[in-house]
């Protein structure tokens, strides 16, 4: 099993020599500043994630990891360091729309139909109705959603929900795909489904995907490198490389190598806790 400790100062960067970076982050930290003392979300935090990686981030409530997506994706600011999307700002990234973000909750508009839904950010960035509706399909039928182009949002599942949600963050192509918890408030069944069509749409498409997560299981089934994060301040602790094949299925949750990985991932957290 290939995995980095992620000491102080070293960045977090095993990948093959010539593979393009999707996200550097170079001594990242993030300091809130409040009335009685300031709160350190992040300290120091170095990260490279390749192109087609798919990179989940765990760690306890409270450790960061939402806030180093959200540095990610331009929605926080860092007090110091520097990060990098696609060789440019998370600005720049998210001017020119290189990333989609798909969010704990759906945050979908009740008011408009499934179809309406997706195809809002299409109309928005200058796309016909035409063009903006056929793309809309497409990226339904990669979810598993053909037939429900009509329903609203709450004539559907929680679980169907959040694949209209991913639908939308992949309908303008975007070449980084974000998921901060998208399945955290789903019961365990349609967890283990969406963590297996997931797994399956990133086999096809090869998109890079930065994942949040709090389940060892669901960080280990997922992810090509699991970053371990400790505590706030949220400092990376270790990036273990899985060792898993890329096509995978739930049944490898039973095997050696997956029971190893989970393994090292709490060993991982208990030293970040410690």
């Amino acid at each position: 099993m290939n995995s980095q400790s992620a000491l102080p100062g070293s960045p977090a960067a095993p990948r093959a020599l010539g593979e393009r970076l999707a996200v550097e982050v170079r001594k990242a930290s993030v300091v809130y500043q409040a009335t009685d003392a300031p709160v350190h979300a992040l300290s120091n935090i170095d990260l490279d994630i390749a192109e087609g990686e798919f990179v989940a981030l765990i760690g306890p409530s409270g450790c960061g990891k939402t806030t180093l997506m959200r540095v990610i994706a331009d929605l926080e600011s860092i007090s110091a360091g520097q990060v990098l999307i696609n060789g440019v700002s998370p600005h720049e990234a998210r001017l020119a729309r290189a990333y989609g973000y798909v969010f704990q909750a759906p945050a979908l508009f009740p008011w408009r139909t499934v179809l309406a839904n997706v195809t809002l950010p299409l109309q928005i960035m200058g796309r016909t109705r035409d063009e903006a509706k056929a793309t809309a399909l497409e990226h339904l039928a990669r979810v598993g959603l053909t037939g429900f182009e009509q329903k609203y949002p709450w004539q559907l599942s929680g679980g169907m929900q959040q694949r209209v949600s991913i639908a939308r963050a992949l309908s303008f192509e975007p070449r980084l795909l974000m998921m901060d918890e998208p399945f955290g408030a789903l019961d365990e069944i349609t967890r283990d489904r969406l963590n297996e069509q997931l797994q399956q749409l990133w086999q096809r498409e090869r998109r890079t995907v930065v994942f949040v997560t709090h389940s060892i299981a669901e960080a280990v089934y997922l992810s090509t490198r699991i970053v371990v994060m400790s505590p706030r301040p949220g400092r990376i602790v270790k990036v273990i490389r899985s060792p898993l094949p890329d096509e995978r299925h739930l049944g490898l949750r039973d095997s050696t190598d997956f029971m190893a990985v989970a393994h090292e991932v709490r060993e991982a957290l208990a030293e970040g806790h410690a």
